[in-house]
């Protein structure tokens, strides 16, 4: 246990350097960018069954126990140690960026990027992914920080060098230096918090911190602590109102970017509230709370107002930058769990991380692969005079998007639908030092907010998915079969006469005079292009989150069963 846990935070790592040697290790491949990419899918499928052996050796009896630790002096001078461990609290997020990493290079072998060569688009991916896992298996408050800051510069360059700056202002490199500038000026704002905490308390052990549950901490010592480390924490949440760099992140992001980023790296923020945090400063978390519970809730509201300004008709609103958006609400739940500092809503937000990082990793999938063969993810060209009709031109790639919609929204019986309910009944009986009234408000918004997510969801679904379907021939559909987006005039069955397409002649659409003439033709259209469905690759990677999703739904004990005696414990202020 201890030796894979070991493994998973150092081969990828490992791999990184490997990437850029002038002969990669591993198979050959029919090209030098084949087989780095190769390289890629062989290092993060070892770090993928690393962690599936970790997880089956775990024991879930005593899920609340640190296991496959390792502790040993670092920097005896400061008290660092490198102390590593997994519990019912981590583990499934490491299970979760093992597998999202592996996914997306397995997607990148199939499709390389487009760009600088493969050989640093390999090494900056897992290096992301080591970053990413040490973040979730470090139990030091500076290695926590090193971890966390490792994931930036990877991002950066994956925006920056291999993004594409469609729809982004100042293009992809503004989206990335942006990306940077918020994340480093709020992690110079945490460092200063986790200095605090450690000089103060004469530790940086998370689990010694945690098993003094702030007793060796003043109320003022925790509450300024507090305040410096949940700024950094809430940059990479995104919390509202310091979520503006994650839209345009997004949508600058190559495809794969944005699966890591809203899968696993936004989860480092929420960690670090539920593993330092609540157990470290419990007192400068009362104190802030409700603070975190409005921006959170207020995140909520904004988010999905946000997506339903994107996808109203003639907003020219991207498909990416409204997923990002519908990100900024579903970690505001989250956050709401975090901040009743109960069980239930603690749980919930765990369950709502992981739920989150499978289904909108498989939105960015799909919203890719949409762009992919359209050429663009803008929903007004989407579904523009013949709609993109999925469900007619690629019936299987229109069912996922579906399902990842309604997933999203929060379906009872699939992953998204556990984590949001918990965490309002949590807000529903917050803990008893916190103001029950208050988050009752905050309970009704947030259940507004999921109304206004199936809003824009099933209207994405509307636009996206449905529209009228036309052969190849560019013969027009039947009488009435008009795409729902189609502008008047255009020409569509059913219009008034002389309204006939632009450039027709006036009243081309217009029955003969002559008694027993023959009706006119109907309005013919331009010929659609074939559309390929699902293919073998896209399926490989799609089905795990598919399957995970619905398993997610239907056994949340699978989940749950892991993260509740880990919380119980780490909340009554155990070494958890």
């Amino acid at each position: 246990m201890q030796s894979l846990l070991v493994l998973i935070l150092l081969a990828p790592l490992a791999g990184a350097a490997a990437a850029l040697l002038p002969a990669p290790p591993g198979l050959r491949g029919r090209s030098p960018e084949h087989a780095v990419l190769r390289h890629g899918v062989l290092v993060s499928g070892v770090v993928l069954a690393a962690a599936i052996a970790l997880a089956l050796g775990f024991d879930r009896d005593h899920a609340s126990t640190m296991q496959a630790t390792t502790d040993t002096s670092w920097i005896a001078a400061m008290h660092i140690r490198i102390h590593l461990g997994i519990d019912g609290i981590s583990l499934p997020l490491l299970l979760l960026t093992a597998l999202l990493s592996f996914l997306c290079a397995l997607h990148s072998y199939f499709k390389p990027p487009e760009g600088p060569p493969a050989k640093g688009f390999v090494a900056l991916l897992l290096l992301l992914e080591s970053g990413t896992l040490a973040s979730f298996a470090v139990l030091d408050l500076i290695l926590f920080f090193l971890a966390f800051e490792t994931v930036l510069i990877p991002m950066y360059f994956l925006i920056a060098r291999w993004g594409g700056g469609e729809g982004v202002p100042g293009g992809r490199q503004a989206a990335a230096w942006k990306f940077v500038l918020y994340t480093v000026l709020g992690s110079v704002i945490m460092l200063l918090g986790l200095l605090l905490i450690g000089l103060r308390s004469g530790t940086f052990d998370m689990v010694a911190l945690a098993t003094d549950n702030g007793r060796g901490l003043s109320a003022s010592v925790q509450v300024i602590a507090v305040l410096a480390i949940g700024v950094g924490l809430a940059v990479k949440t995104p919390m509202w109102p310091l979520h503006s760099w994650l839209p345009d992140a997004h949508t600058a992001a190559p495809t794969v970017g944005s699966v890591l980023l809203a899968g696993v790296l936004l989860k480092m923020g929420t960690y670090g509230f539920v593993r330092i945090v609540l157990p470290i400063a419990p007192h400068g978390m009362r104190t802030f709370a409700p603070y975190l519970a409005a921006f959170g809730v207020a995140g909520i509201i904004y988010g999905s107002l946000a997506c339903l300004a994107l996808v109203r008709r003639g907003a020219g609103g991207d498909l990416k930058r409204l997923i990002a958006y519908s990100s900024v609400g579903h970690m505001g739940f989250v956050l709401l769990g975090i901040a009743t500092m109960t069980p239930t809503g603690v749980n919930g937000a765990l369950f709502a991380n992981v739920a989150h990082g499978l289904i909108t990793g498989l939105l960015f999938f799909l919203v890719g692969a949409v762009k992919d063969r359209y050429g663009t993810a803008d929903l007004d060209t989407l579904a523009g005079a013949t709609g993109a009709a999925l469900y007619g031109r690629a019936p299987r790639l229109g069912g996922l998007l579906a399902f990842a919609a309604v997933a999203s929204l929060g379906l009872p019986g699939l992953a998204g639908f556990w984590g949001e309910m918990l965490t309002m009944f949590g807000a529903f009986h917050p803990a008893h030092a916190l103001s029950r009234p208050a988050f009752l408000v905050f309970m009704s918004a947030a259940a507004t907010g999921t109304l206004l997510t199936a809003a824009y969801l099933l209207t994405v679904v509307r636009r996206v998915c449905m529209g009228a379907l036309h052969d190849e021939t560019g013969l027009g559909a039947a009488p009435g079969a008009g795409a729902p987006d189609a502008p008047a005039g255009a020409g569509a069955p059913g219009s008034p006469a002389g309204a006939g397409a632009p450039g027709s002649p006036a009243g081309a659409g217009a029955p003969s005079a002559g008694a027993g003439a023959p009706p006119a033709p109907l309005p013919s259209l331009p010929p659609l292009p074939s559309l390929p469905d699902v293919r073998g690759y896209e399926f490989a990677a799609w089905s795990p989150l598919v399957a995970l999703t619905v398993l997610a739904g239907l056994w949340p004990a699978a989940l749950l069963g892991l993260s509740d005696p880990a919380v119980h414990r780490l909340l009554a202020g155990g070494a958890s």
